[in-house]
C-alpha cells in the first residue's frame, strides 16, 4: 500500500507541474497585456515598463514559472526596493487587479465553495442514489419507467436554466425563499443553509439524475452476479443480500465520478455561483479570467486539479474498502 501511495502522489505531483506549465504557456500566448490593463488608459511607456518589471513580465515564460514554482514552497518577493511585496508559503502571486495575495482570496472563498459543494453533493447522492437502488430493485415495473423518465428530463436541464427558474419560481412567483445571499456558518447556522438551499438544489437536480441512471445499471449487474444468488440460496434476509452484497459492489462506479464531481465542485462550480451571487472560488475564477488576472486564474486552475487529483486518490483508497475483491 504504501509503495502504491508513493506512486499515486508521485503522478499527482506530475499532472500539477504539466497543469501549471500548460498554463503558463497559454498566457504567454495571449495577445492581451496584464501589465497594460494594471497600469490604466494613460499610462506612459516608462511607467509601464515598471509595471512589467515589477510583475515580472519582462523575464523569460522559462524564468517566471521557475519563480513561481519556487515561490510556492520558499516564499518569494515581487519587485525591486523600495517597492517590494513579500510573500510566504504558499505563494501563489498576487493578484494584477488589486495586488491582494492570491492564496489569501483562495482561501477567503474556498469555504463558500465548499459549503456549496458538500450541501448539494448530499443532496444529490440522497436523491440521486435512492432513485436508482429504488429503480433498479423494481426492473421493469412502472416505478423503474416513471424514474428513469424524470431523470432523463432533468438531466436535459442545464443548470442555469434550473437555477433561473428556481428564482423565478420559489423567490420571485412564491416568496418562500429570500434571494440567496451567502451567509458564514458560524455565524448563523439557519440562515447559512436557508440561504444556500436553491444553489443546492439546482446543482442536485443535475447530478441527482446522472447518479440515479449510474447506480441503476450498477446495480441491476451487481444483482445479477452469481455471488447473490447463492447468498439468497444460503436464505440470507433480502436487505441483508442488496445492501451487504450489492449495493457494495454496485457502488464502485457511482465512487470514481463522485470524486470527480466533487473535486471540481470544491474548485467552484462557476455558473452557479454567478447566478446566485454566491462569492466563492468559480466568481473568483470568472471575474479573474474576465481581467486576464494571471496568477489568481493560475492559483484557481491549481486548486481545482489539486481537488480532482486528490479525490481521485481518496476514491482509489476506498475501493479496497468497499469492494474487497480490489485487495487482491
Amino acid at each position: 500500500m504504501i509503495t502504491y501511495l508513493a506512486r499515486r502522489l508521485a503522478g499527482v505531483t506530475g499532472v500539477l507541474l504539466a497543469i501549471c506549465a500548460i498554463t503558463f504557456t497559454i498566457f504567454y500566448l495571449l495577445p492581451a497585456d496584464p501589465a497594460a490593463a494594471a497600469c490604466g488608459k494613460t499610462c506612459s511607456p516608462e511607467r509601464l515598463a515598471e509595471v512589467r518589471h515589477f510583475m515580472g513580465l519582462d523575464q523569460p515564460v522559462w524564468r517566471q514559472f521557475a519563480d513561481y514554482l519556487v515561490g510556492i514552497f520558499a516564499g518569494r518577493e515581487l519587485g525591486t526596493e523600495p517597492h517590494t511585496l513579500s510573500c510566504g508559503f504558499p505563494c501563489l502571486g498576487y493578484s494584477y487587479e488589486n495586488s491582494l495575495p492570491v492564496w489569501e482570496l483562495l482561501t477567503d472563498r474556498l469555504p463558500v465553495s465548499a459549503s456549496l459543494a458538500f450541501g448539494a453533493a448530499l443532496m444529490w447522492l440522497v436523491l440521486g442514489l435512492g432513485a436508482g437502488i429504488t429503480a433498479a430493485l423494481r426492473k421493469g415495473t412502472m416505478t423503474d419507467r416513471t424514474l428513469m423518465i424524470g431523470a432523463v428530463a432533468t438531466a436535459s436541464l442545464p443548470v442555469y436554466f434550473t437555477a433561473v427558474m428556481l428564482l423565478y419560481g420559489v423567490v420571485r412567483v412564491a416568496g418562500l425563499l429570500p434571494y440567496p445571499e451567502y451567509v458564514p456558518l458560524t455565524a448563523d447556522p439557519a440562515a447559512w443553509a436557508t440561504n444556500l438551499l436553491l444553489p443546492w438544489s439546482a446543482l442536485a437536480v443535475l447530478y441527482a439524475a446522472m447518479y440515479a441512471r449510474q447506480s441503476r445499471s450498477s446495480m441491476i449487474e451487481a444483482m445479477a452476479q452469481p455471488y447473490i444468488r447463492t447468498a439468497r440460496a444460503k436464505g440470507m434476509p433480502e436487505p441483508t443480500v442488496v445492501v451487504k452484497h450489492g449495493l457494495r459492489s454496485g457502488l464502485t462506479p457511482v465512487l470514481t465520478i463522485f470524486g470527480m464531481d466533487l473535486g471540481g465542485l470544491l474548485a467552484g462550480a462557476v455558473i452557479t455561483e454567478s447566478i446566485f451571487g454566491i462569492p466563492g472560488v468559480g466568481r473568483l475564477f470568472f471575474d479573474a479570467l474576465q481581467r486576464s488576472d494571471q496568477p489568481v486564474i493560475l492559483g484557481v486552475t491549481l486548486l481545482a486539479a489539486f481537488f480532482i487529483v486528490a479525490a481521485n486518490l481518496i476514491v482509489d483508497i476506498l475501493y479496497a474498502f468497499i469492494d474487497p475483491r480490489v485487495r487482491y
